[in-house]
């Protein structure tokens, strides 16, 4: 959410809502390329935040105003776009489509109290997006569906419907249908003719004799579907015996129905010529819930106690969650926030709490700050306002210790909200600062970067010495990278590598003679050691069989150490070294000259000198991976893992239907593109988690690629 810059108008002024009863937040979700970003383009313009619509194509949409987005052509970050329609307040909160911003959307559903899946006339339902319809059923959340693009010319609107009546389930059913004889849509409710022949809005008339046939057919169905989730029993058995139910009646089930998440209505729009934008700003604002009939996630205090249930109250206590952080060039750091109870005012002290996202690079923080400004964000203008009541969306600037997902809480009584699932990044990419220079503006600019993307992680590896990103895809290293080179640092990347070790692969016998004398000062110190390799897993072992005290007791733990610290440094590829015994038999030492020094240099040389006489080998990190995919896919993708050196420990049927769960193992070099990979064969619909297992045996063949 990068704000260009601040006003106190600009694109319609902002004005402070008082009621949360007046309030929508409403997310639209939908793949890629669907049309979510003009659709909010062709809200604002029908509800007049706007004069004109802005096109993706030539980067003049409010929503995407990040330059990744601009140069990708799609969006790349969560975006809020308010309305006022109706006397109601609905905040459109534009998400990406593309998978690799799943991030953005969840922090989207946070914010919001209901969805909006929009879904191209011609292009049918992805498999992600019935996912992501399976997850909001589990919650309850609210949905309607919007078919939008229907000028496209592969537009195809009864078979579209049916497409998500397949996918997302019966209770998918139309409220308008598009008109085959002019630009408008035919009210099944109302059994009107929406014209918009003349732009919006439209003109309300009687539809044609052809378009009343269809009607007819369509309303029927609707009727059914709204009584089948009424609340009145009788209602169905007296339409069934014919009664005209009323219209009224049917419109207040109607809205019941879609609240609380059993029934979804259907919309047919197009954005460019404006058709629908009134019967859904209507239904947005009749239809949706407003934040007093949504559940507050959970509270407790900072420490994880004391649950406290909490509701959209203005008078409650302060309880808001920062659902996406920016930085930006002109003002510094934006938080867009979602006020789930009380009311945030300005130039008041206010609580920053993180916790539970140390895994992430977020280590567990608090503090007390003060707002200065509160924001309306409309895209990349903010406009202020004089406060944000529960259940309103709003930005502040400034809080320098704001990430995402923190809590903002009155410092009198700090809470702490639960966090929201977020997907782990599972593609590494490997960055090196190109000079000196470039370091510090890395340094900098990284820490900016995770405090804003719970779905980056940041990796220093002290064995490999690279510093690695994991991210969720391509796309979205694509828009890390750009971040950190727009922010002054010129970076560049390399293959990641993956740590290995090394290990005896037999016994071996190995001297360690450290002899010098100079200036009067001698270091005297002879080990003998015998190698021998352990069972994968099994550590490290040192024994002492010293007979005679060929090496003085006191120097034992001196020849120990030595070996220690040559494991850690490795021998033959600078790996460290596991799973071997040594073992100390003999030695000799000097009355004088030996010291805890140099018995430590003669155990590091007596270890070097054994792998010399004897042969290394690798050992490579194996997975334990666990993808969730789609039934469809299922041999593909146990091929795939046997051509990675895979070993299937076994497949069962997940508790979603048509989905499997497949367990294996896979060494870790096998996975650096797998996130890719696996989205690529299952159409984005599969899922992945990988855990560390245990340390194998690198093939031979392979290891002789290593250096």
């Amino acid at each position: 959410m990068a704000s260009k810059h601040v006003d106190n108008g600009g694109g319609g002024a902002a004005v402070a809502v008082n009621d949360p009863a007046k309030v929508r937040n409403i997310v639209l979700v939908g793949p890629s390329g669907s049309g979510k970003t003009t659709l909010t383009e062709g809200l604002l313009a029908a509800a007049g935040v706007i004069s004109r619509a802005g096109t993706v194509t030539d980067g003049t949409t409010v929503c995407d105003h990040d330059p990744a987005a601009q140069r990708q052509q799609r969006s790349v970050g969560l975006s809020v776009a308010p309305l006022v329609h109706d006397d109601v307040k609905i905040n459109l909160i534009d998400t990406p489509g593309y998978a690799d911003f799943v991030g953005e959307v969840r922090a989207g559903l946070r914010a919001a109290d209901a969805a909006l899946f929009v879904v191209c006339a011609a292009e049918g339902v992805d498999p992600a997006t019935t996912a992501l319809w399976a997850e909001c059923a589990a919650v309850g959340m609210p949905r309607a569906v919007v078919i939008a693009r229907l000028d496209h010319q592969r537009a195809d609107f009864p078979a579209e419907l049916a497409s998500c009546q397949e996918a997302f389930g019966t209770g998918v059913l139309p409220l308008y249908l598009p008109s085959t004889e002019k630009p408008g849509l035919l009210g099944l409710l109302t059994r009107r003719f929406f014209d918009y022949s003349g732009g919006h809005p439209p003109a309300v008339g009687e539809p044609g004799e052809d378009d009343l046939a269809v009607i007819d057919e369509a309303r029927n169905e609707l009727i059914e579907g709204i009584i089948a989730e009424s609340e009145d029993e009788t209602l169905m058995d007296r339409y069934l015996e014919g009664e005209e139910i009323d219209q009224a009646t049917l419109i207040n089930d109607l809205e019941t129905a879609v609240a609380r998440g059993s029934f979804h209505p259907v919309i047919p729009v197009c954005a460019s010529t404006g058709v629908g934008m009134a019967e859904l700003l209507e239904a947005l604002t009749r239809a949706f819930p407003s934040p007093l009939e949504h559940a507050v996630p959970d509270v407790t205090d900072v420490h994880g106690a004391g649950a406290t249930s909490l509701s959209a109250d203005p008078d409650g206590p302060l309880v808001a969650e920062v659902v996406r952080t920016a930085v930006d060039s002109y003002v510094g750091r934006v938080s867009l926030i979602r006020v789930f109870s009380g009311t945030l005012r300005p130039e008041r002290p206010v609580h920053v709490s993180g916790h539970g996202m140390a895994d992430r690079g977020h280590e567990d923080h608090d503090a007390d700050e003060r707002v200065a400004h509160i924001y309306s964000p409309l895209g990349s203008n903010l406009r202020e306002v004089a406060h944000c009541v529960a259940g309103d969306i709003c930005a502040l600037t400034k809080l320098g210790s704001a990430e995402t997902g923190d809590t903002v809480s009155s410092p009198d009584k700090p809470l702490l909200m639960r966090p929201w699932t977020m997907p782990e990044p599972l593609l590494p990419v490997a960055i090196v600062a190109r000079t000196r220079s470039d370091e510090d503006a890395l340094s900098r600019n990284l820490a900016r970067l995770v405090a804003g993307d719970p779905t980056l992680r940041l990796e220093r590896n002290a064995e490999t010495h690279q510093l690695v990103l994991w991210c969720m895809g391509e796309a979205h290293a694509d828009v890390v990278l750009a971040r950190l080179r727009a922010g002054g640092a010129d970076v560049d990347t390399e293959p990641v590598k993956v740590a290995l070790r090394e290990t005896f692969a037999g016994k071996a016998r190995g001297k360690g003679r450290h002899v010098k004398q100079s200036g009067g000062h001698g270091q005297y110190a002879v080990c003998d050691l015998d190698v021998e390799p352990l069972p994968v897993g099994s550590g490290f072992e040192f024994v002492d069989k010293v007979v005679g005290g060929a090496v003085p007791s006191q120097f034992i733990g001196s020849v120990e150490k030595g070996v220690r610290a040559q494991l850690e440094k490795g021998l033959a590829n600078g790996y460290p070294v596991v799973d071997i015994r040594v073992t100390l038999f003999d030695g000799k030492a000097h009355s004088v000259d030996s010291s805890d020094a140099a018995f430590q240099t003669a155990g590091a040389l007596g270890l070097k000198d054994a792998a010399a006489n004897g042969r290394i080998s690798l050992l490579e990190p194996v997975d334990t991976v666990t993808v969730r995919l789609p039934d469809d896919h299922l041999g593909a993708v146990l091929g795939d893992l046997s051509g990675r050196r895979g070993r299937v420990l076994g497949t069962e049927a997940d508790e979603t239907p048509g989905y499997s769960l497949v367990r294996a193992e896979v060494p870790a070099t096998a996975l650096l593109r797998y996130a890719i990979d696996l989205r690529s064969m299952t159409s984005g619909s599969a899922t992945f988690t990988r855990t560390f297992a245990r340390y194998d045996p690198l093939p031979e063949s392979l290891a002789a690629q290593v250096t």
